[in-house]
């Protein structure tokens, strides 16, 4: 018969007892059983919590007198529900067996339940050898056991059981952890099994001590293949309710919170999988392109661990303001120096693809061996872009990593003006937000130019700089040559009057953006004389060492009383990036512009990106001298190589000496204009695309005003005025013929567009993110939304690839090589490639890897064979055993 009551707020506890056939029976305490779902239990913890010995001493005497009365043998469960409001308690049932949670109580009495049930049942004594039970005043109740159920079961999916194939299985251990399990990496779990993989057991003298323990140990499981409720369990023993016993058989009911779930980031898993992708398949940023025949780890540049960098420009400039700083460096006697390695040079000679981890390898050693640069560029530009695009990084990530390592220099970044960081002009709400948000993260020196050299767009840019805590620099772009007479376009009267209008818009400094290298040594000195002279602004030198004597431009410009100059380490400068910075300084050393810079330190920086430079030969195909040639192409440095990937991509690689002329043809062709991203890139654009179609200028401009060939879309946009206006316009005829029937924007392109909704744009990038989206990422997401939605599935699919060195994330591993690389500080992994397996009827192969010491299998869909025949695509069972760039090659 049984007798029903309802319980509105009930604690379920359990008894567990033993009795042998001689009469002897004992109470091992009770367990805390609340934590159930449809009556199943989840989590236990004994001794009871919050429970007063009055009622544990009545429910322990009423488990004894069951069993008593009924002649019970063996172990059992005796079970109560106890009102938690009232504090009465109520007899359940007997389980006459030993219950999975039975683990706890042999925790906190040290009696092993299961070798005593063996006992009994060969008819031992209880408190006899070999059971020796203690006497029931005797039984030990030492500290608190919490018991954690791991299972396959999903709390999100109404805990269903997930099944699938273990891919890795890695338990916890220490001191107060016990586990009691049969599960194993490569496991196959079917839908008929029982989703219980392996009972945790956590002991420590509380209930707090042992919740801290149990929750340190769910941390360090590693459950991959199957979805587990590690998550929900960590939840339940971090919650306060759950540690002061106030638990009732309702509470997950009553706690939504529990399902507030983290997922598992699965980062070791997804970064072999990349790696695998590419050891099988390659990264298809390097792909037909030569690769380095031997990688060795770059000389690590020295500096004293453990101590803060010193005070520099950023310091100073925080302190005094972005006008006060402006005048301090017009005071300055000595030459000061921005390094544009992180950002420039790179952009120049290897196509914008340095990543982040190279740039923190020396970032540290800067900030505390070079603290007098005057700044460091390191974003903007095509940074953006190819960050996203081929590098697979979030650009305000590397902004906030080198910040957190350089916090003493200042700052600084290319901004287009009203292209922002991209190729097209964007709402003003965009530029402002934009250049808002780069110098809340931590840009202090904004270098704003117009492509066009059309100041209309420079406005909403230089009033968004000026509304931070930034240097507003805006920049003339300087083309033609002033000292030559047969190009009267390009005046020195025409630079003073651009520079005049820059300073009434309220910019802090001025720079002269060389962008090709056209400025030669004395054009510069005479330029930078009249420009201080006429305007009265701190002079910011830029160029580029295309025609191998622009260092002989900054130090004869220097002489004229330029205040800053751009320069790049040793290793990566001259040719189409910035002149050699270590020359320059040991040039000076002495004189009165010398720049205090400490030549060891740029001697051991360069000794790093020797080594790092050889990494990106794919993209290392910049001139090996100056050459005059610049003078008559004039493309400009940060252009010149990935207008050669252009090209080649186009097959037009063995052909660029045409390339060069045709770009020299298009730009007389246009009226002669200032040449930087993005109008260079539209030059470009057209170059490429004449000379693939086997035009010349001469036919464009025989062309009828109607007619049927497709211009690129970038020439179409510029010719109707997105990107501003040339000085003297454009040339009507050629307007006319490249417009065709499209229509020209009617003033300035930004005021015309409406104002983006970076809101929704938030929400959008959360959404191809799969987490909740910063202010940064909306703007990311409006600048580039298909690269930004590559970047996000690349993210989601393989965790961040960032952080693998840069050797394994180009080309992969060979056969038997092995790296390591941190996912986070404190984090590190250890990975070594084995082989790779057989192919198999679903395109896929096994990759086999250990990981840390452990084996790990990787399957990767092979892109040479088709998915279900595999017959007719067959790989030779050698090619396991050839390495991977060899395969590739093969």
């Amino acid at each position: 018969m049984f007798l029903e009551r309802y319980i509105a707020r009930a604690r379920h506890i359990e008894v567990q007892i033993l009795a042998d056939v001689h009469g002897s029976v004992v109470h091992l305490w009770e367990r805390d059983c609340s934590v159930q779902r449809r009556h199943q239990k989840v989590v236990e913890l004994a001794p009871a919590p919050n429970l007063s010995d009055e009622l544990r001493d009545e429910i322990c005497a009423a488990a004894i007198r069951v069993a008593r009365t009924t002649g019970y043998v063996n172990a059992g469960t005796v079970e109560f529900l106890v009102d938690a409001d009232t504090g009465e308690w109520f007899f359940i049932e007997v389980n006459p067996r030993i219950q999975v949670e039975h683990t706890v109580t042999e925790v906190v009495t040290g009696i092993d339940l299961v070798r005593s049930q063996f006992l009994v049942a060969q008819g031992c004594r209880l408190h006899k050898a070999p059971l020796s039970i203690p006497q029931q005043h005797e039984i030990p109740r030492r500290g608190t056991a919490i018991q954690c159920r791991i299972t396959t079961e999903d709390p999100e999916n109404e805990f269903s059981p997930d099944y699938g194939r273990l891919q890795t299985f890695r338990t916890a251990g220490g001191l107060g952890i016990r586990l009691d399990g049969t599960a194993y990496a490569g496991a196959v779990l079917s839908p008929f099994y029982d989703s219980l993989l392996v009972k945790l057991t956590a002991w420590d003298a509380d209930v707090s001590g042992a919740c801290t323990r149990a929750d340190r140990a769910l941390q360090e499981f590693r459950i991959r293949g199957v979805k587990t409720n590690i998550g929900f369990l960590r939840n339940v023993v971090n919650h306060e309710d759950f540690q002061n016993g106030a638990v009732t058989t309702h509470f997950l009911d009553e706690t939504p919170e529990l399902f507030d779930l983290k997922p598992a980031r699965d980062r070791a898993n997804r970064l072999l999988s990349f790696i695998g992708d590419t050891i099988l398949n390659g990264n298809p940023t390097v792909a037909g392109k030569d690769h380095p025949k031997k990688l060795k780890p770059p000389l690590a540049v020295p500096f004293e661990q453990g101590s803060d960098p010193p005070p520099g420009t950023r310091q100073l400039l925080l302190e005094l303001g972005p006008d006060r700083f402006a005048q301090w460096v017009w005071d300055r006697k000595c030459l000061l120096v921005t390094d544009t390695t992180f950002r420039d040079a790179h952009q120049s000679l290897l196509a914008t693809r340095v990543r982040t981890y190279d740039l923190l390898g020396t970032a540290r050693a800067v900030a505390r061996r070079l603290p007098n640069l005057f700044s460091v560029e390191m974003g903007g530009g095509a940074t953006f872009d190819a960050a996203l695009r081929f590098l697979y990084e979030d650009p305000w990530e590397r902004l906030r990593l080198l910040r957190e390592a350089i916090p003493n220099i200042c700052f600084q970044m290319l901004l287009r003006a009203s292209n922002a960081v991209g190729y097209t002009s964007y709402p003003d709400n965009v530029v402002r937000d934009f250049t808002i948000e780069a110098a809340r993260q931590g840009i202090d020196v904004f270098r704003v130019f117009d492509s066009l050299n059309d100041v209309r767009n420079m406005e909403v840019a230089i009033d968004a700089v000026r509304s931070t805590h930034a240097v507003c620099e805006a920049a003339i772009c300087y083309t033609g040559d002033i000292l030559d007479p047969s190009r009267p376009k390009y005046s020195l009267d025409y630079y003073v009057d651009l520079a005049g209008q820059l300073k009434e818009m309220g910019t802090h400094m001025l720079c002269i953006k060389d962008m090709a290298g056209l400025c030669r040594p004395y054009a510069a000195a005479r330029l930078v004389r009249v420009l201080r002279e006429e305007v009265g602004l701190p002079i910011h030198f830029h160029t580029h060492d295309a025609s191998g004597v622009q260092a002989a431009t900054l130090i004869k410009g220097g002489e004229a009383g330029i205040d800053v100059i751009d320069a790049a380490v040793a290793a990566v400068s001259g040719s189409t990036s910035q002149p050699n910075l270590n020359t320059i300084v040991g040039s000076l050393k002495g004189t009165e512009r010398d720049t205090g810079l400490d030549s060891d330190a740029l001697g051991d920086c360069s000794l790093y990106w020797e080594t790092v430079r050889t990494y990106y030969r794919p993209f290392d195909n910049s001139p090996k001298s100056g050459s005059a040639r610049l003078y008559d192409h004039e493309i400009p440095g940060g252009q010149f190589t990935n207008l050669q990937q252009q090209a080649a991509a186009l097959g037009l690689g063995q052909r660029w000496r045409e390339v060069e002329e045709m770009y020299a043809d298009v730009n007389r062709m246009l009226g002669d204009i200032v040449k930087v991203t993005p109008s260079s890139k539209v030059v470009g654009d057209l170059a490429l695309f004449l000379l693939a179609k086997g035009m010349t200028c001469d036919e464009v401009r025989r062309l009828p005003a109607e007619h049927n060939v497709g211009f690129p879309e970038s020439v179409v946009d510029m010719m109707r005025g997105s990107l501003g206006e040339p000085p003297g316009g454009w040339p009507p005829d050629i307007r006319e013929i490249l417009l065709c029937r499209n229509e020209p924007i009617d003033g300035r392109a930004g005021e015309s567009l409406p104002g983006a909704d970076i809101d929704a744009a938030v929400v959008a990038a959360g959404e191809l993110l799969g987490r909740e989206a910063e202010w940064a990422d909306g703007l990311s997401y409006l600048l580039y939304p298909n690269e930004f939605a590559r970047f996000a599935e690349t993210r989601r699919r393989y965790a961040d690839v960032g952080v693998l060195p840069t050797p394994v994330f180009f080309y992969g591993l060979e056969e038997g090589e092995e790296c390591m690389f941190d996912i986070e500080p404190g984090k590190r992994l250890i990975v070594k490639f084995h082989t790779i397996g057989e192919p198999q009827p679903d395109g896929t192969r096994m990759i086999f890897f250990d990981l840390n010491g452990q084996p790990r299998e990787i399957r990767v869909r092979d892109m040479s064979l088709q998915a279900d025949k595999p017959a007719a695509r067959k790989a030779d069972g050698s090619t396991r055993t050839i390495s991977a760039r060899r395969r590739r090659a093969w």
